[in-house]
């Protein structure tokens, strides 16, 4: 029992890490990692439902202690998480209620694929530029170290973004900033470091109507959200430390193989099931 409790709590641990790191929120890993290892630590199969419903209310955890983490050093655009929040909040209460029309074997095909797509783009972000668009709006910050960061701002685009990050989030358990992320960066030129921590606040805030849902269908383990929580939260902390230094290249291209293996995994298994 106490192995079981201390190898879930290392899932959560790593998971938050590198969730908050990039501006995840460790979900994509949680429910790969609460479907396929649950019948062995368990003793007995988790469904889709509980894996994305347990998962998203942990990322409530993980997303807080980021937050908190990035406020300290002024990397949070709160102004702009705002705007996301109006669209992804909403987004992530329809993407939880859908979970429940999916059966585990169409469930694990399409986590499979996004987490494959995700993988990719992780592969291929740093080699894209920002698209050349002239905004009419654009945004100022000053981080804690003085530094002035500039760039595009427009409602419209934010609030389809918004949208599309909650909804997915709510969908799968997960952050949705493996999206929210590369698409602030590109479209908008953020800065990598605060469009992470931008992307964390909105998934905080949109995490908690998600998990709302899923409680309420009661798809929320909450013995399991009592062990995996303090280790996302300590994950969440460590996630934001490293991103904060501007370290931890050989932890994403751990990520990146990590999530190619486990998007494998996941649509094997919902092909060769009956």
């Amino acid at each position: 029992m106490i192995g079981t409790i201390l190898f879930l709590a290392l899932i959560g641990l790593v998971a938050a890490t590198f969730g908050s790191l990039v501006g995840l929120g460790g979900g994509i890993i949680i429910v790969p990692g609460l479907i396929f290892l649950g019948p062995h630590l368990l003793g007995g199969p988790v469904s889709s439902q509980t894996a994305v419903g347990t998962s998203l209310a942990v990322l409530i955890f993980t997303a807080c202690s980021s937050t908190l983490a990035y406020m300290k050093v002024k990397r949070v655009d709160w102004r702009s998480g705002a705007v996301y929040f109006i669209t992804s909040g909403p987004a992530s209460m329809l993407g939880a209620a859908l979970t429940e029309y999916f059966n585990d074997n169409v469930f694990n095909l399409a986590f499979g694929f996004f987490m494959l797509a995700m993988a990719i783009l992780m592969m291929i972000k740093e080699r894209l530029k920002p698209f050349d668009i002239s905004w009419r709006e654009t945004r100022a910050m000053m981080d804690a170290s003085g530094q002035v960061e500039e760039y595009g701002y427009s409602l419209v685009p934010m609030l389809f973004i918004g949208f599309a990050v909650g909804f997915i989030s709510g969908l799968f358990g997960i952050g949705g900033g493996s999206l929210f992320v590369p698409l602030m960066v590109l479209l908008f030129r953020y800065p990598a470091h605060i469009a992470s921590a931008t992307s964390m606040f909105v998934i905080f805030l949109s995490s908690i109507l998600g998990t709302s849902v899923h409680a309420w269908n009661g798809s929320v383990d909450w013995t399991l959200v009592a062990i995996l929580a303090p280790s996302a939260w300590l994950g969440g902390r460590i996630g934001a430390a490293l991103a904060n230094r501007m370290t931890g290249r050989g932890l994403l291209l751990l990520l990146r193989i990590t999530l190619f293996v486990l998007a494998v995994r996941m649509i094997m298994s919902g092909l060769v099931a009956e």
